[in-house]
């Protein structure tokens, strides 16, 4: 691999100046601008604003935030060992994910407390793409200095997926039943029911408004009807419908939990969860972020008892927002189509890697073929 001797102060071709500002977070200003031969005026310039902002909208808060630390980690990185992060190096970039695969710099690269894992490596490297993209210029995945070592890291290094545990119909049932019935246990009941029902991302419930287009930050909106809720999302899969049909009892039915909380949290407009006073007893007008959802699962989780056998640490580690989508997939007992409605996938093959708990038998071709 040929090396990149380039210093932190120097320019790259036809591209901007390189120095410590490098390790800037793009996802907070888009590098949207006009033409060089365009003249400014109010109103372009509101419309590169406009543009801005959809450019930021094309990935979620989570993925954005992700890049940016991809490339604050990688932009440290060359300023340990001396190369400049643009313009793109194949050879360098190779070279770095050798690092991340082996933790074999010596201390004190930010690589060198352990190896990372392939799934991790490939989101390191995606990261890198999006954001050299960000200061316009293209990474080639394809370059044999990338792609090789990358293929190598796979074919050596790659492991079975780690599957966080499934929280199935006996455990939702115990997890709610911790919770009180002031005004954040309400809340948090139909978090959990809503969640575990509808098959959602953490960031999906926490996204709900009450109506269409209540907040620009609306990540859907719901409507309560007399057989259920329905669900209108944007996700990864793009616009989905969820339906979430009533419950056999009133204290485990998330269209009633639902409609509890927003009745005694006073909430008729804009998101349908939001914070709570200190004392529980009134609701206020922020937004949850994702992060209460997948702290609400794992304090139930250890408050409920499941998997009481396990240190609390492990008990913790095994547990996470996916938890409730795979709960509904490994407990509904219906056609694998419906669930993978429900959850929004693409391929049945991926719903399949949510069932914990499927019949994996239920065809034996070894019969069939007759032995």
């Amino acid at each position: 691999m040929s090396k990149n001797t380039g210093k932190s102060s120097s320019a790259a071709p036809n591209g901007p100046s390189i120095n410590e500002d490098d390790e800037r977070d793009p996802t907070s200003s888009v590098a949207l601008t006009l033409p060089s031969f365009v003249a400014g005026s109010g109103t372009l310039d509101r419309l590169v604003d406009t543009a801005q902002d959809y450019a930021r909208a094309a990935a979620s808060d989570n993925t954005l935030k992700a890049y940016g630390k991809d490339w604050a980690h990688f932009a440290r990185w060359c300023r340990m060992t001396g190369v400049d992060p643009l313009p793109p190096s194949p050879e360098m970039i190779g070279l770095y994910l050798a690092d991340l695969a082996s933790g074999s710099s010596p201390s004190p690269s930010p690589s060198a407390s352990r190896p990372l894992s392939v799934s991790t490596i490939e989101r390191r490297l995606s990261g890198l793409a999006w954001n050299y993209a960000q200061r316009g210029f293209v990474l080639d995945r394809s370059n044999r200095h990338i792609a090789s070592v990358l293929a190598g890291i796979k074919r050596k290094h790659a492991r079975p997926p780690m599957q966080k545990e499934a929280i199935l119909a006996e455990d939702i049932l115990a997890m709610v039943a911790t919770l009180g019935f002031d005004l954040r246990g309400l809340r948090d009941r139909a978090i959990l029911l809503l969640g575990y029902a509808g098959g959602l991302r953490r960031s999906e419930i926490v996204s709900l408004d009450v109506h269409k287009d209540d907040t620009p930050d609306s990540g859907g909106w719901i409507e309560i009807l007399d057989k259920g809720a329905l669900l209108t999302l944007t996700g990864k899969t793009g616009w989905r419908e969820v339906e979430i049909g009533r419950g056999s009892s009133d204290l485990t039915c998330p269209v009633r939990a639902l409609k509890q909380w927003l009745y005694f949290a006073k909430i008729d407009f804009g998101p349908v969860f939001v914070g709570t006073s200190r004392d529980g007893k009134r609701a206020l007008e922020a937004r949850l972020n994702d992060k209460h959802v997948a702290r609400l699962i794992k304090r139930t989780v250890l408050d409920a008892g499941i998997r009481a056998e396990l240190p609390e640490k492990d008990r913790l580690a095994m547990f996470s927002g996916h938890s409730l989508r795979a709960g509904l997939a490994s407990s509904a007992e219906v056609d694998e189509s419906y669930v993978q409605k429900q959850l929004g996938h693409a391929s049945a093959e991926m719903t399949r890697r949510y069932q914990r708990r499927r019949d994996r038998f239920r065809v034996n071709l070894t019969k069939a073929a007759g032995l």
